[in-house]
């Protein structure tokens, strides 16, 4: 039976512009704003960061933390320098920037 229409939704990974720009989600769907993803999604962290956009640079840090830490320290040195804050842990900015992992079947871009 299997096929498109079966109750069993097929889970994927986001594309690290996808997450960054997420918005939020709708059930099973993550909300993409389009425009911003085209215009900034090919910012690093810093770069994303220096634009002031530190929601998608904190994002794009959190995405790469598995594999590298570095963003995301740099991210925090620099948001506290400019922010006037001790921040020292992700988590602490995962929810300041309500930025969270989501299992999801599909992306609706805005």
């Amino acid at each position: 039976m299997g096929g498109r229409n079966s109750d069993r939704t097929e889970k994927k990974m986001l594309s690290r512009e996808d997450f960054v720009f997420t918005i939020g989600y709708d059930g099973a769907a993550a909300i993409v704003d389009g425009r911003a993803k085209r215009q900034f999604g090919k910012l690093s962290t810093m770069e994303l960061a220096e634009e002031g956009l530190f929601r998608a640079a904190f994002a794009s840090a959190y995405y790469e933390l598995k594999k590298d830490e570095a963003p995301m320290r740099e991210f925090i040195q620099f948001f506290n320098s400019k922010a006037g804050t001790s921040y020292t842990k992700a988590e602490e900015l995962q929810r300041l920037f309500g930025v969270n992992v989501e299992d999801v079947s599909k992306t609706i871009v805005l």
